[in-house]
C-alpha cells in the first residue's frame, strides 16, 4: 500500500477547489485583509450551526481560551479546574493570566475528565471549570454544569477538537458559559493557518470578547478593556466558509469510517477509546490503546501507516506545568499517555486503507 496522510487534506482541498478559490479570490478583489465582510459571515454561519446566540472568530483555538478567560476577569491566584491530560494550550493561557491550573483526573476509557471528581477539587479561589473535549467527544457536560452552578462558577469547553460533535442533542460550542473551538488544519473543520472561535449565549461576555480581541476597543481607538490582538483573518475565515459546504458530508462520513473502525477493531481484538450512548464524537482523532506503543508504531510505519500520539505526556509531567504536583498523581492520565496512539482518520479515509490499517495493526499488537 502506498504510504498513507494520517490527516488527508489533500483529497478534501481536491473535492473544493473551486469553492476554495472562489472565496479567496473575493477577498483578494475586495481587499480587506482584516475583519473583511467574510469574517461577519462565517460568524453567522456557525453560531447558527451550533444554536449559540453569539460567534466571535479569533487568531487560533489557543486565543479563543485567552479571550474567554479574559472575559470572565480571571486573575492572578485565581483557579480553573482541568484535565492534566490535554494539550498544553489548556493550562497554558491559565498560566499566563497568573492563575493556577487545578487538575482533575480523566475516564479511563474516554479520557475525558471524570466528572465526579470536580467538586472535591472546588476552592474559594476557583473561577472556572475547563473540560476538554478530546478526540472530538465532550466531556459530561451536564453534571459539570451541575456542579459549576452549585458553586457560582463559569463552565468553559476547550472544544478545539470537537466542533460538530453532539452531546444529548445539542452542539458542543453551545454547552456552557463558553465554547472555544480551533480552525488549525487538521481539525475536521479547519483553515489554512491558525485560526479559532468563541461561542457563548452571553451578550456581556460576547461584548468583552469582542472588544479584547481588538486590543480592547469598544470603538475605534477607545481602549475600554486590556486586550489582545485577537483577530482571525479574512482569507481563513473565507477558507472555512467554503469548508463549510461539504462539512455535514464530512460529518457523516467521519461516523460511518469510526463505526467500521470499530468493528474491526473489536474483531482484532484492540482496545479504543470509548464514546458514551448520549452523545457521539467527530473523532478529529481516531485513538486506540496499545501496549509497547514505540514498537507498534515503528512497525506500522515500515507498512507506510503514519500514527501519533495525543498525548505522551500528562500536563502534571510538563516542566512548565509540574510545579507542586506528584508525578504519580492522576494515575488515570498516566496510564493514558503511555498507551494511547492515533490512527489515520479523514473523511475520505477508504474501506481498503481501513482495512489494511487495521490489519497491519493486528501484526504489529501481537508481535510487540
Amino acid at each position: 500500500m502506498a504510504k498513507l496522510d494520517f490527516i488527508d487534506l489533500k483529497t478534501q482541498y481536491a473535492a473544493l477547489r473551486d469553492s476554495i478559490a472562489a472565496r479567496m479570490q473575493r477577498v483578494l478583489d475586495h481587499g480587506q485583509y482584516i475583519m473583511g465582510p467574510e469574517v461577519k459571515e462565517l460568524e453567522g454561519e456557525l453560531a447558527a450551526f451550533t444554536g449559540a446566540r453569539h460567534c466571535i472568530t479569533v487568531a487560533s483555538g489557543t486565543e479563543a481560551i485567552l479571550i474567554a478567560l479574559m472575559a470572565l476577569d480571571l486573575k492572578p491566584g485565581d483557579e480553573v479546574i482541568t484535565t492534566p491530560f490535554t494539550f498544553a494550550a489548556t493550562a497554558e493561557m491559565i498560566v499566563l493570566l497568573g492563575a493556577k491550573p487545578v487538575y482533575v483526573d480523566i475516564e479511563p476509557d474516554t479520557c475525558k475528565i471524570d466528572a465526579s471528581l470536580i467538586e472535591a477539587a472546588v476552592t474559594a479561589r476557583t473561577r472556572a471549570v475547563m473540560p476538554v473535549s478530546l478526540y472530538g467527544q465532550v466531556a459530561d457536560m451536564d453534571e459539570i454544569n451541575a456542579v459549576a452552578a452549585r458553586h457560582g462558577l463559569a463552565v468553559i469547553e476547550d472544544a478545539a477538537q470537537s466542533f460538530g460533535a453532539n452531546y444529548k442533542d445539542r452542539k458542543s460550542c453551545n454547552l456552557s458559559t463558553f465554547g472555544c473551538t480551533s480552525f488549525f488544519p487538521s481539525k475536521p473543520l479547519g483553515c489554512y493557518g491558525d485560526g479559532g472561535a468563541v461561542f457563548t449565549s452571553d451578550d456581556a461576555l460576547a461584548q468583552a470578547c469582542r472588544e479584547i480581541r481588538v486590543h480592547g476597543q469598544s470603538a475605534r481607538y477607545t481602549h475600554t478593556r486590556v486586550g489582545v490582538g485577537g483577530r482571525m483573518d479574512t482569507l481563513q475565515c473565507a477558507v472555512v466558509l467554503a469548508k463549510l459546504e461539504r462539512f455535514d458530508w464530512e460529518l457523516e462520513r467521519r461516523q460511518a469510517i469510526g463505526a467500521r473502525y470499530g468493528k474491526l477493531l473489536d474483531a482484532a481484538g484492540i482496545e479504543r477509546v470509548a464514546t458514551r450512548v448520549d452523545r457521539d464524537s467527530v473523532l478529529a482523532q481516531y485513538t486506540v490503546f496499545v501496549d509497547n506503543r514505540a514498537r507498534v508504531q515503528a512497525a506500522l510505519a515500515e507498512r507506510g501507516i503514519p500514527t501519533a500520539v495525543h498525548y505522551p505526556k500528562p500536563l502534571h509531567h510538563q516542566p512548565a506545568y509540574a510545579a507542586g504536583h506528584d508525578p504519580a498523581s492522576f494515575p488515570h492520565s498516566v496510564r493514558a499517555a503511555e498507551r494511547v496512539m492515533s490512527l489515520p482518520m479523514s473523511a475520505d479515509l477508504t474501506e481498503a486503507q481501513q482495512d489494511a490499517i487495521v490489519a497491519a495493526l493486528r501484526d504489529a499488537v501481537r508481535a510487540a
